[in-house]
């Protein structure tokens, strides 16, 4: 494992035990031994010395060092993993003190190493405060086994023979069959949908977002094998796991499981395992299995050694899978609980995991879809077979809305269709395709009325997830959104899950879950509005009923901007002359159909449960709390590193709003003449908010670095009317262009969002055509913000999502265009 910003720390028993610490810096391993091993307590010092550098091979070194040779004795990689560094390291080591977060199977958040005055080589390892900390010591508070052989280091030293010993214990078992296995003749155990239900004849475990993986290994001098459940060779996309899996002591298996990445909050991420399969180059694969390592979590075991476990009860075969893997590390055993489906369902929901898995326990390892296995997904997801496509509105380009379909046993019907959760980029090639597709030799069943107006039925073998609300009464997807293509499933599993089935399926045999079975909280038909003449604008006679009003109605607009982003309100619950707050927190009393996102926050150091509005009654609720603004990130959940867009921020403060157009079209004409695409909208406030699109492919402080040198460009062209001084006292009566927006947790005024002004002013998109005179920040507010947009023919910002300009070549031409300005 190499190829990025590496750290390991190996137990290493030579004349004392002792840990090594080893930090990858320019191609090394630069190391300490810290005698007494990192400890979690911030309140504990750890003494730690630091050694010479080591290779970067030697990174996943575990054995003996014989006698006569440096550092003799038994050496296991007790955690791995990234590090990476929160201060320039040269001027770290200059100053006498290393600060760095470590993201390990062990270790994890913000760490210090502090030189002392005692020696030149002498150091202190300091655990600092964050939601890692723990009141234990090392050896209470992580695993002794190593993360990569599962052994401890008193194991390798006795010469600990794996093999032998699980051959033994298996002989002695009854029901495993010993007989030689053809590994790679073995296809995986499928799974049955189902609702959630409670049995003490089951276990339950996590069902993760990633990719099914069948690992196998042929023996000691064999590669590992990575093969997707459609047969597919992934050994190469996941270099990481195959090698984790490598070092497992035992060197004949089978192993069924899933690979996922993991996002911030430490959840599995399919957007980032997209990320990770889309990399095709091995340095790009290498240097991604240390940025954003795969985990493999492992279920089941079919196969050890000479031994066919596939018979054995599936409680028997995963405690002989627990017994094979290490307690931490790449490599996972999956774990289980019994009987309390219900429970362990709830706490999937807001752990936000796509589900659940439902096993019998007695069950045995049989090939290809079985009732004794059933998924019980989270959100009500649905595989679906597009049928074909419906015109566009005019508002997107590509098409409306995609047709989808489920098999009813072998009948076709018709399950609704889905027109958001795409991009542009995904819509155009979609329409490309399906448009010289053949027609549908059949129509499906269940159509609505009128359905062939519009609507372009195409045979496709295209498949798709969606996300739902259930099914409605009359067996279509409730407010269905796109999530991806599914290129890993077949046409026969898009198995249609709602009412009306004509017979019983395998799912509702006798021993499955009750018709009435629990499937979580159901968001409600229509969210009440309270208060609804309670005035909020007492100059103009606004109401909270108006308000909630605008916003029901601005909602198509709106939500794009809204999705899957952490949201801040600020309140106002007796309107815009009561007191008011900012919250950041959910509050306790929030319905559990409205999503919530729990990430850390440095500044406050806690956690921090944020809002996202995901569809108008989400939007509603949250209104109805008295919200009157709305504030986002710039960058959604599923890339916080990489914000959409890069913000300036036109403040006048003292200058007049003519300096702010004369501003904002110079910015204008110089990204237009770098070949970089703007957007501009009021603040609804005094001043006027630029965005650049940067389809997720800088950091935040990329983006600000942008946003500054387009400031600095405008100042020196522009230095009578536009300043970067941020005092407002020392600018001058100047327009103030402020590029410090741009930041990891910043916040932007939402588009289509009302302002706590008098007038009820709202942030609207323009079009550059009428940042002209007689514009003003104000102009637009809830009373004619809709009949404005609805006599536009063209969305302003339609392109601002899915935008990806070739930044590398605009940071040449503004670097280009700064040079000229500071030299003339």
């Amino acid at each position: 494992m190499a190829g990025g910003n590496l750290f390991v720390v190996q137990q290493h028993h030579a004349q004392a035990r002792h840990y090594d610490l080893r930090l990858e810096m320019a191609g090394v391993l630069v190391s300490w031994a810290v005698p007494k091993g990192p400890s979690p307590n911030s309140s504990t010092k750890r003494f730690a010395v630091q050694t010479e550098d080591h290779p970067l091979e030697y990174a996943n070194f575990e054995g003996v060092i014989p006698e006569g040779n440096y550092g003799a004795g038994t050496m296991i990689v007790w955690d791995q993993g990234r590090w990476e560094p929160l201060e320039d390291v040269d001027a770290g080591f200059e100053k006498g003190k290393l600060l760095f977060n470590l993201h390990g199977a062990k270790l994890h958040g913000r760490w210090t190493l502090i030189k002392t005055k005692r020696g030149e080589k002498d150091w202190l390892l300091i655990k600092e405060r964050d939601r890692h900390v723990q009141d234990e010591d090392t050896d209470e508070a992580y695993p002794h086994d190593s993360v990569l052989s599962g052994l401890t280091v008193e194991q390798v030293a006795a010469g600990y023979d794996a093999d032998a010993a699980l051959g033994a214990q298996l002989a002695k078992a009854s029901g495993a069959e010993r007989r030689r296995v053809e590994l790679s003749a073995v296809k995986p155990m499928l799974a049955e949908p189902a609702k959630p239900f409670s049995d003490p004849a089951w276990l339950f475990e996590p069902k993760l977002d990633g990719y099914r993986l069948l690992a196998a290994r042929e023996g000691g001098d064999q590669p590992v094998v990575l093969r997707s459940r459609k047969g597919n060779d992934l050994t190469d996309t996941f270099p990481e796991v195959a090698f984790a899996l490598s070092r497992l002591p035992v060197t004949r298996w089978l192993i069924d499981g899933e690979v996922v990445v993991n996002d911030a909050r430490g959840l599995p991420s399919f957007a980032l395992m997209q990320q990770r399969a889309k990399r095709l180059r091995r340095t790009d694969v290498r240097a991604a299995s240390v940025r954003m390592p795969a985990q493999y979590h492992a279920f089941d075991l079919p196969v050890v050694g000479d031994f066919d476990l596939r018979s054995l009860p599936l409680h028997e075969r995963k405690q002989w899978l627990a017994k094979l893997l290490p307690s931490s590390g790449l490599v996972r055993y999956t774990g289980h609980v019994q009987e309390a489906g219900e429970a362990l369902y709830e706490q999937a929901q807001r752990l936000d995991l796509e589900g659940l898995m439902a096993k019998r326990a007695d069950s045995p390892y049989v090939e290809g879809r079985s009732a004794h296995w059933r998924k019980l997904p989270v959100e009500h997801r649905a595989d679906c077979l597009v049928l074909g496509y419906t015109d566009s509105d005019g508002a997107q380009s590509g098409f409306g809305a995609l047709l989808l379909g489920q098999y009813q046993g072998d009948r076709l019907r018709y399950v609704g269709r889905v027109g958001t959760g795409f991009d542009g980029a995904l819509r155009d090639r979609l329409a490309a395709r399906l448009r010289t597709a053949a027609p549908l030799a059949k129509l499906p069943e269940a159509l609505p009325p009128g359905a062939m107006g519009s609507w372009h039925w195409r045979s496709s073998d295209l498949i798709c997830e969606v996300r739902h609300k259930q099914y409605s009464g009359e067996g279509r997807l409730r407010q269905p959104v796109f999530l991806r293509l599914r290129e890993d499933k077949e046409i026969h599993e898009c198995l249609y899950a709602g009412a009306g089935e004509p017979e019983q399926s395998a799912a509702t045999t006798t021993d499955s879950a009750p018709s009435d079975a629990p499937t979580g909280a159901q968001q409600p038909a229509e969210v009440p509005v309270t208060n609804q003449d309670k005035v909020f604008w007492p100059e103009d006679g606004i109401t909270k009923g108006q308000l909630v009003s605008y916003y029901d109605q601005i909602a198509p607009y709106l939500l794009p901007y809204l999705r899957d982003r952490p949201l801040v309100l600020t309140r106002y619950p007796d309107g815009i002359e009561g007191k008011s707050f900012f919250q950041k927190d959910a509050p306790a009393y929030a319905p559990p159909w409205l999503r919530r996102e729990t990430l850390w926050s440095q500044h406050a150091e806690r956690e921090i449960n944020y809002f996202v509005a995901e569809d108008e009654q989400a939007l509603r609720w949250i209104i109805n709390l008295g919200t009157i603004p709305l504030h986002i990130w710039s960058s959604r959940l599923s890339h916080l590193a990489h914000p959409d867009w890069s913000i300036i921020d036109l403040d006048p403060k003292g200058a007049p709003f003519s300096d702010v157009l004369r501003i904002a079209r110079f910015l204008q004409a110089l990204c237009a003449d770098v070949q970089l695409p703007a957007f501009v909208k009021t603040t609804g406030s005094t001043g006027l908010h630029i965005l650049l699109p940067l389809g997720g492919q800088l950091a935040y402080e990329q983006s600000r670095t942008l946003a500054e040198l387009l400031a600095r460009i405008t100042v020196a062209a522009l230095p009578k009317i536009a300043t970067i001084t941020r005092a407002v006292e020392r600018r001058q009566n100047k327009v103030y262009i402020d590029y410090l927006q741009n930041g990891h947790g910043r916040l932007l005024v939402a588009p289509y969002s009302v302002r706590p002004l008098p007038g009820a002013p709202v942030s609207m998109p323009l079009a550059w055509r009428e940042v002209k005179g007689g514009l003003q920040s104000q102009r637009y507010t809830v009373t004619n913000a809709l009949r404005r947009l609805r006599s536009l023919r063209v969305d302003p910002w339609a392109d601002l999502l899915t935008e990806a300009p070739d930044l590398l070549a605009v940071l040449q031409r503004l670097g280009s265009r700064w040079e000229a300005h500071r030299d003339a």
